[in-house]
């Protein structure tokens, strides 16, 4: 091997001091911060061109947080105090970008991670990652999954949809506003927050939007008595059973809302957030569409079919006209696709169930993965780097001490 060829190849690996973070979007910047916080150095490794890329490029322009800020806040710095009570996009963007000037989180961007292995040879975590034509391997004692449940976007096989719909076919991680779909005949399918808002953003762009309800779904006012409903909430989860809060809060939001099943969202079985805790399925907190329902100028419909030319055949049998499909079918899980090991599920989930999800094998944690939200990167933020910031110290103690004796050791025998 020629010389070049070894520099070449010294440059290619890189031993972090520190645990290494992919990903960095809220979870992963949460990460960082208490780990500066503790003193811990690391490296962020993101594979966009910025941080929190999927609230940067991939999110409608009315997007807001559905909860007060107070729920939605990452540790160690809150909310500036003029922003609203449910930031806007472009508000929480900002605060996302002063969270890492206040930190000092600089990732390495456009670096994607192809795969990551805990290497029992060397007793470190081993990622290659691949940074414009560059391949570059790193090697860290700690390796932090940070790329959350919303990686990669949903999209359904459904007979002749990408046949018949191709140039009019997008995932709602592409849709801006309603502005180009003025006077088209919309077809929204997903009946989740992301879906219901995407609706009631093209009524206000004067279109036609048609919303596909396939399963049963809860429904529930964002306010109840001009107090968040997921506040209300926990405030009674700290004297009542779940399932007499999720009593209240459906008697609450019959009496604000109305009968939702009448309008065809039919409610599950289990309560709201009963249902929220055991399978991560968040309720619609309605911010208007609901009464753009009631008005006839969202439409439901049920299942899907397939699709025709310019057409939708319903599961009851009717067909309906298209000018363009939205696929609000959520996102998933990416981590299966680069992560090697036993440590997460098939869907993408840490195997450990909630709370203790965080913290997996051979120095391999997960945060992001709660099905909570913002609390929930918070809570696992905070645990992560309390636990490594104290593996750390110890570490740094022996280092230091060894250091010393060998200090000692080289004075001593040159006298």
């Amino acid at each position: 091997m020629v010389r070049g060829d070894r520099q070449l190849f010294r440059r290619r690996r890189k031993w972090v001091n520190g645990p290494l973070i992919v990903g960095a979007g809220p979870s992963g910047l949460a990460v960082g911060a208490c780990l500066r916080d503790h003193g811990v150095p690391f490296v962020i490794l993101e594979k966009s061109d910025c941080i929190a890329s999927l609230w940067q490029h991939r999110t409608y322009d009315r997007l807001k947080l559905h909860l007060p800020n107070q729920f939605c806040q990452l540790p160690k710095l809150p909310f500036p105090r003029d922003f609203q009570e449910y930031p806007s996009k472009a508000q929480f963007i900002a605060y996302l970008e002063a969270y890492a000037r206040h930190f000092k989180l600089h990732p390495q961007f456009n670096v994607a991670v192809a795969s990551a292995k805990f290497d029992d040879t060397c007793g470190m975590w081993r990622l290659r990652c691949r940074r414009t034509e560059t391949e570059v391997e790193y090697f860290s004692q700690w390796l932090v999954v940070a790329t959350g449940e919303n990686a990669d976007c949903v999209v359904p096989e459904i007979a002749g949809m990408h046949e018949f719909f191709s140039d009019h076919l997008m995932h709602v991680c592409d849709y801006k506003s309603g502005d180009a779909f003025r006077r088209k005949k919309v077809l929204v399918i997903g009946c989740g927050n992301s879906g219901m808002e995407v609706c009631l953003d093209l009524c206000l762009h004067n279109a036609f939007p048609t919303m596909v309800v396939r399963d049963s779904v809860h429904v529930l006012p964002r306010e109840t008595f001009g107090r968040s409903t997921f506040e209300l909430a926990v405030g009674l989860m700290k004297w009542l059973p779940l399932n007499l809060v999720d009593k209240v809060m459906l008697a609450l939001s019959r009496m604000i809302l109305g009968d939702t099943e009448k309008l065809g969202l039919k409610r599950p079985c289990i309560g709201p957030f009963e249902l929220k805790n055991t399978q991560g399925k968040t309720p619609v907190l309605d911010v208007g569409a609901l009464g753009k329902i009631k008005s006839g100028e969202i439409k439901v419909v049920p299942g899907i079919k397939r699709f025709l030319h310019g057409k939708v055949e319903l599961v009851d049998g009717t067909t309906l006209d298209v000018d363009s499909i939205i696929l609000a079918t959520g996102y998933r899980s990416n981590v299966n696709s680069w992560l090697q090991g036993s440590d997460f599920d098939t869907d993408g989930f840490p195997r450990t169930p909630f709370p203790n999800g965080w913290k997996g094998s051979s120095g391999l944690y997960a945060v992001g993965f709660t099905r909570r939200g913002l609390s929930g990167i918070s809570m696992d933020a905070v645990k992560i780097a309390e636990d490594i910031a104290r593996v750390w110290r110890e570490e740094t103690k022996h280092a230091k001490a060894k250091h010393m004796i060998a200090c000692y050791r080289r004075r001593t025998s040159r006298s």
